[in-house]
């Protein structure tokens, strides 16, 4: 039965400590019950090429190597090109733009050792309480997510990279963050035929290699009220209405939307019986890869129906199959992303006021530590252009013209909300009214959503950079001093 690992995508993750050391055993255990992927989460940029390239070689089976790479590999990798969210390249409405991002993450991951990109986000950004799409959408009009969607696709397969559609049916009507719980809808199913599938059916006629499911749960396609990754009525939607017969990979299985009081084995059946292919992220490879052998053996699940999986993982496997070759960026791709970075800034209100050489900046961070990148990434980047940067807790009077105030308020997993939180409203209405006091103007950078500025209305000016990735932040910088 070990060849029930191939069901399996294993996680890895990178420790700023102690690197990949706190993973090595981990990682061999995955191999040797025969997991059919990794996704790497986080590292180095040379580092996770090497543990790539190692992962590939010691495995029996071609392997699906991933991530997250819906900003561009820089949104996990450091040292890899990091790109704007979809949102902010939506903006432009430049469909060249989308394709070219998607080319770039692509060559990014052959470089890296990846085979499999797990993007792009087709939920709609339908509702301003979302906790978990906003930016990484590409909208809210169903019929242009669809368009740019299959765009990102057809770029990144034509370099060999199979994409991920998610978060089918989609995530897009959600108040509830499925890493922190179940959400669940109750749309009808003509209306989400009408909008919520739109961009999948676009992505499904675009070719794509794989489609993840949500966990949410759809009272319009199972009244059983299952989250879309444990639905058989969802996954048969999938596959006949919609036609899809490539990959279906669940979201995390570690997420809490998924398990609803089961353990993880439990879960990890219940998915395949449903009918998806791959089991994404399971706390514990080994213990899924047991449960599911116990299943088979039990007739819990269909042995035939199984294998046809594992020759589907296979194939495209097979199709994406990493060598040692691939071409990475150019020079050319990254002077574009610096490029495209700049253009997607947004003068949400006012402007952007001259940044004198000694320059004031207050810090409001709206994200959790533990799931952000740096925040330092800005004030290093003004450093670099030749700007005296003081961190300050408000304006003081040794400072000179504008305030710079940076507010951090990206989506992030298990973040669990999307308004600015009342500590960090307060923050920013002090530091406008004490620099109003010294007759300084206040210049607010939204590391977030463009709509979150209503939230901020002392501010006179406000530049939004729409999250708060490296790339954003050194465009952000540019835009100050340049």
């Amino acid at each position: 039965m070990r060849e029930l690992g191939q069901h399996v995508i294993a996680a890895i993750g990178w420790d700023r400590d102690l690197g990949w050391a706190g993973t090595r055993e981990a990682i061999d255990q995955a191999l040797a019950v025969g997991v059919g992927g990794f996704v790497i989460r986080g590292g180095p940029r040379y580092e996770v090429a090497q543990l790539a390239r190692a992962l590939h070689a010691h495995s029996p089976v071609p392997l699906l190597v991933g991530a997250d790479l819906e900003r561009g590999a820089g949104e996990r990798f450091h040292g890899a090109v990091s790109l704007p969210p979809a949102g902010a390249l939506a903006s432009l409405g430049d469909a060249d733009a989308v394709r070219r991002a998607a080319r770039i993450t692509a060559r990014d991951a052959r470089e890296l050792g990846l085979n499999w990109a797990l993007g792009p986000v087709c939920d709609l950004d339908l509702d301003n309480g979302n906790p978990i799409v906003g930016v990484r959408g590409f909208g809210a009009d169903a019929t242009r997510v669809g368009e740019l969607s299959a765009e990102w696709i057809d770029a990144c397969q034509a370099e060999s990279v199979l994409a991920c559609a998610k978060h089918f049916p989609g995530h897009g009507r959600t108040t509830v963050d499925s890493h922190l719980g179940l959400p669940v809808q109750e749309e009808s199913l003509t209306e989400l035929l009408a909008s919520d599938l739109v961009p999948f059916r676009a992505a499904v006629d675009s070719g794509v290699a794989s489609i993840m499911t949500a966990h949410v749960a759809f009272q319009a396609i199972d009244g059983a009220g299952l989250p879309a990754t444990l639905s058989a009525p969802t996954i048969r939607l999938l596959r006949e209405e919609l036609g899809f017969q490539g990959l279906i990979v669940t979201d995390a299985l570690e997420m809490r939307g998924v398990r609803a009081g089961q353990d993880e084995g439990e879960t990890a059946v219940g998915a395949l019986a449903a009918g998806c292919d791959l089991l994404l992220a399971p706390t514990d490879p080994a213990l899924a890869v047991q449960a599911l052998t116990n299943a088979v053996e039990g007739g819990q699940l269909d042995g035939e129906r199984l294998a046809e999986s594992r020759a589907r993982r296979d194939w495209w496997a097979t199709w994406g199959r990493w060598l040692p070759d691939s071409r990475g960026p150019t020079l050319d791709d990254r002077t574009w992303a610096k490029q495209v970075s700049d253009r997607v800034l947004q003068s949400v209100r006012g402007r952007v006021p001259w940044l004198p050489p000694a320059c004031e900046v207050v810090m409001v961070d709206d994200d959790p530590a533990s799931a952000a990148p740096s925040r330092w990434y800005f004030v290093q980047a003004l450093q670099s252009l030749g700007r005296t940067v003081n961190v300050v807790p408000g304006a003081t009077e040794r400072g000179e013209g504008v305030l710079v105030v940076a507010v951090y308020a990206d989506v992030l997993p298990g973040k669990g909300h999307v308004s600015l939180t009342p500590q960090s409203r307060l923050t920013v209405r002090l530091a406008v009214q004490a620099a109003r006091s010294l007759k300084r103007d206040t210049l607010v950078v939204l590391f977030g959503h463009p709509r979150l500025a209503a939230e901020l209305p002392d501010a006179a000016h406000v530049l939004c950079a729409w999250a708060g990735d490296r790339g954003m932040q050194e465009a952000a910088a540019r835009a100050l001093v340049t």
